[in-house]
C-alpha cells in the first residue's frame, strides 16, 4: 500500500527524489511547497525546465552550456584569448569564475579518464582541445582537474597529446583545502591555486 493519498503526489515525489542529493522527505517537502504556490508560478517553473532541455546548447569551442553556438566567454574580447583552463565539467567553470582570479578561456572535457567506469580518452573532449591550440594561437593550457588518480591520469594523457604543439602546460597548485573537486573548494583557496600554478612536466 502506498504512503501517499494521491498517485499524482507520489509520482511527483518520485521524480524529485530521482535528482542527486534529494531524499524522499526533501522531495515531498518541495512538491508540497509547489502545490501551495499559485498555478502560474508552477507553470513557469515547469516551463523553464522544459525549455532548458529542449533549447540549451553547448558552445562549439569550449563545450560550456550556452544559449548560442558560441558562449559569452568565448565571444568576449576582454578575455585572455591565449590561455585555456581545462576543467572536468560545467560546475568547475562556475567555480573558477567565482574566484575572479582567471580571465582566460575554458575547455570543458565532460568527464575524466576512468577505465573502471568505462570512460576512455575518446569519450571526453580531448581531441577538440588539441585542435584548438594552433588555430587559436594558444600559449598556455592550465590543467584544473581533480587531484585524484583519474584526474592525474587525464592530466598526463593531455600533456602527452599536447607535447607536439609545444604549448606551455601548467597545473593549478596542489593541496586544495576543501575536497578534491573544484565545485567544493572555497573561492580563496581555488583562486590562489590558479595564481600559484606550476609548469606541468608529466
Amino acid at each position: 500500500m502506498s504512503d501517499y493519498s494521491s498517485i499524482l503526489l507520489e509520482n511527483a515525489v518520485k521524480q524529485f527524489a530521482s535528482l542527486p542529493g534529494l531524499g524522499r522527505k526533501t522531495a515531498l517537502r518541495l512538491v508540497l511547497h509547489l502545490l501551495r504556490r499559485p498555478r502560474n508560478e508552477v507553470e513557469a517553473f515547469a516551463d523553464s525546465l522544459t525549455k532548458l532541455k529542449a533549447d540549451v546548447r553547448y558552445c562549439r569551442l569550449c563545450h560550456n552550456i550556452s544559449d548560442s553556438d558560441v558562449c559569452p566567454i568565448c565571444q568576449s574580447t576582454r578575455r585572455d584569448r591565449q590561455t585555456i583552463c581545462v576543467v572536468e565539467n560545467i560546475q568547475d567553470v562556475m567555480s573558477v569564475e567565482k574566484t575572479g582570479q582567471y580571465n582566460g578561456l575554458y575547455h570543458v572535457l565532460g568527464g575524466i579518464i576512468s577505465p573502471m567506469d568505462g570512460v576512455g580518452p575518446k569519450d571526453i573532449e580531448i581531441d577538440s582541445l588539441v585542435e584548438r591550440i594552433e588555430p587559436e594561437h594558444i600559449k598556455e593550457v592550465i590543467l584544473a582537474l581533480p587531484t585524484t588518480m583519474e584526474g592525474d591520469t587525464t592530466n598526463f594523457y593531455i600533456y602527452r597529446r599536447l607535447m607536439p604543439t609545444q604549448v606551455k602546460v601548467s597545473q593549478i597548485a596542489r593541496g586544495m583545502a576543501i575536497g578534491n573537486e573544484l565545485e567544493y573548494t572555497d573561492e580563496i583557496t581555488l583562486g590562489r591555486s590558479i595564481l600559484n600554478r606550476t609548469e606541468y612536466t608529466g
